[in-house]
C-alpha cells in the first residue's frame, strides 16, 4: 500500500481535530500542529486509534519559524507530504469601528499569512508527491457584516490566496482548494452562543439548542 502523509494545521480542536481523525482511515501518517500541546495529544491517540501514525508538533504558526519547523519535522518522520491542509485561524469577531491594528494583524498572521508560509514550504515536497492543498475559509467572505468584518475580510483573501496557488498547480501537478464549511458547532461558536443568547433574552442552554436549528447547524463536536 502507498504511504500517504498529511498535515493538519489547527488540529487540537473543532474542525481541524474532526478532519485528523477522518484523515486517519486514509493516510499512512498524519501531522497534527496546533499550540495546544495537551489537547494535541488526546487527538492523536484518536489518529492512531483510526489507523495513522501520529506526530504532533506543537506551535504557533503566526511565525514563520513554525512553519519552517513543521515541514521539516513531517519530512524527517515521514519523509514525504501528500496532504496538506490549513484549518488554524480563529480570527477575532469584533465590530469593524473597534477592532485594533494589532487585533486585526494578529488575524492576518495565522489564518492568513501561517497558511500562505506553510503552503509555500511544503510546495516542493507536495509537487514531487503530486499533492494537494485545503485552504480554510468560511461563509463570512460570501456575507460580510460590520461585526465580523476580519472574518469576512480574511476568510475573502484565503479564497483569492487559494485561487492564486491553484493557477500554479496546474503547472505542478499539485490540487489547490478553498473550502467554505458551512455552519459547525465547534468550541469557538458555543463561546459565541454565549455572548448571543442574553442578547436574545434565553439562557445558553436554550440558545444551544435554538441556534443551531435555525442556522442549519446537524452536528455539534
Amino acid at each position: 500500500m502507498t504511504e500517504l502523509v498529511a498535515i493538519v494545521t489547527g488540529a487540537s480542536q473543532g474542525i481541524g481535530r474532526a478532519t485528523a481523525v477522518r484523515l486517519a482511515k486514509d493516510f499512512s501518517g498524519v501531522a497534527l500542529a496546533a499550540r495546544n500541546a495537551e489537547a494535541l495529544q488526546e487527538v492523536a491517540a484518536e489518529v492512531k486509534a483510526g489507523g495513522a501514525d501520529p506526530l504532533t508538533v506543537a506551535l504557533d504558526l503566526r511565525t514563520k519559524e513554525s512553519a519552517e519547523i513543521l515541514v521539516k519535522k513531517t519530512l524527517d518522520r515521514f519523509g514525504r507530504i501528500d496532504a496538506l491542509l490549513n484549518i488554524a485561524g480563529a480570527v477575532p469577531q469584533i465590530d469593524l469601528f473597534e477592532m485594533t491594528d494589532e487585533q486585526w494583524r494578529d488575524g492576518q498572521e495565522l489564518k492568513l499569512h501561517g497558511a500562505r508560509r506553510l503552503t509555500i514550504l511544503a510546495w516542493e515536497a507536495l509537487k514531487a508527491a503530486k499533492g494537494s492543498v485545503v485552504l480554510m475559509s468560511g461563509s463570512a467572505a460570501l456575507d460580510p457584516k460590520p461585526g465580523f468584518a476580519a472574518v469576512a475580510t480574511i476568510n475573502a483573501a484565503i479564497i483569492a490566496l487559494a485561487k492564486a496557488f491553484a493557477e500554479q498547480g496546474i503547472k505542478d501537478g499539485v490540487q489547490v482548494n478553498s473550502v467554505v464549511p458551512g455552519p459547525v458547532m465547534t468550541n469557538r461558536r458555543k463561546t459565541f452562543m454565549e455572548k448571543w443568547a442574553p442578547a436574545h433574552g434565553m439562557s445558553v442552554e436554550e440558545a444551544t439548542k435554538t441556534f443551531p436549528a435555525e442556522a442549519g447547524i446537524s452536528r455539534l463536536r
